[in-house]
């Protein structure tokens, strides 16, 4: 009886010992809802389609996933005609080109700059970040001249066509969010490559004619961006003080770990959202998310985000489903 008695107590104390060990197992082997073979990158918005392919590329040879987004992402930073990222990003209120980026890589290492003037490529000066300081995010002056100190190069960010925009923004300065324009306001990007290692970056000029110092989630770890390589990643876009309300893209991934595939863990992720914002028929947030297996997903708030998605020598766009 005694011996009957110790067996059963074993089995339940391993049991509670075990148990959040076989939630990851039964995470990675769930059945593939949207897999595809290795390597794989998607990206927010009709920007994602040149980011893709430059990612695609870099995989392609071999590549890491770490130095395929933060190259994907670049080429948006460096299109002069892409209003949301980088140079010819749009002013905020004052007339000034702010720009905010972060990138994670396989291990969990991370980069962040915000509120940077002046430099082209923020992605880049957060992987800096990440690579060769103690920290994970520098911002304002702070991240401007530590971009200087590693070489990077002053440019003047407001273009002529963003000043013009600017311009004739002032005659009325009304300021509300802008739903489903081409690119919005950022370009996220997540990656696997060959080895199975996910990454992923995030880059943006922040909401046009914003208040001069406003910050959105696009830098912020969690909230624009989150990867973890035993489950997955997730990318945001849309209303950045929402995301960062409820942390969305850590949500995601959280969501992920629980079991749910890509596309429900979204899904879930903007149900979330939409209940504690009454008012969430007024802007856009929208998700994107890969996981260890492969899977993608997708889901907005309302009808109109398109995302990138390349695989093989397909590099497509697709619209994505939405809870309104």
């Amino acid at each position: 009886m005694r011996k009957n008695r110790r067996n059963f107590l074993f089995k339940a104390v391993l049991g509670a010992f075990a148990a959040p060990f076989l939630n990851v197992i039964s995470c990675a082997s769930r059945t593939p809802e949207n897999s595809i073979d290795f390597p794989i990158v998607i990206s927010t918005w009709y920007a994602g389609l040149n980011a893709n392919k430059e990612a695609m590329r870099i995989l392609k040879n071999g590549g890491n996933s770490l130095d395929a987004v933060e190259k994907g992402v670049k080429i948006a930073e460096a299109d002069a005609e892409n209003q949301y990222v980088g140079i010819g990003g749009k002013p905020d209120r004052d007339g000034y080109v702010t720009l905010d980026a972060c990138i994670m890589d396989w291990n969990g290492n991370a980069g962040s700059v915000s509120f940077l003037q002046d430099i082209k490529h923020p992605i880049s000066v957060a992987r800096r970040v990440m690579e060769k300081t103690p920290h994970v995010m520098l911002v304002g002056e702070g991240a401007h001249q530590f971009a200087l100190e590693e070489g990077f190069e002053k440019v003047d960010l407001l273009t002529k066509k963003s000043q013009k925009d600017w311009t004739e923004w002032k005659k009325t300065s009304e300021y509300k969010p802008i739903i489903n324009t081409e690119n919005h306001d950022t370009i996220g990007q997540l990656a696997i490559d060959k080895k199975g290692n996910i990454s992923g970056a995030c880059t943006t000029s922040g909401m046009a004619f914003k208040m001069h110092g406003r910050v959105g989630d696009s830098p912020i770890i969690g909230a624009g961006l989150f990867v973890d390589n035993e489950v997955g990643g997730a990318v945001a876009t849309g209303l950045g003080e929402a995301v960062l309300r409820t942390l969305t893209s850590f949500l995601v991934v959280e969501f992920m770990r629980d079991g749910h595939s890509p596309q429900k863990a979204c899904e879930l992720a903007i149900g979330r959202l939409v209940k504690k914002h009454s008012n969430h028929k007024d802007f856009q947030v929208a998700i994107i998310a890969l996981d260890k297996k492969g899977n993608y997903g997708s889901f907005a708030i309302q009808k109109g985000f398109e995302y990138a998605l390349a695989h093989g020598d397909s590099n497509e766009l697709a619209e994505a489903k939405s809870a309104i």
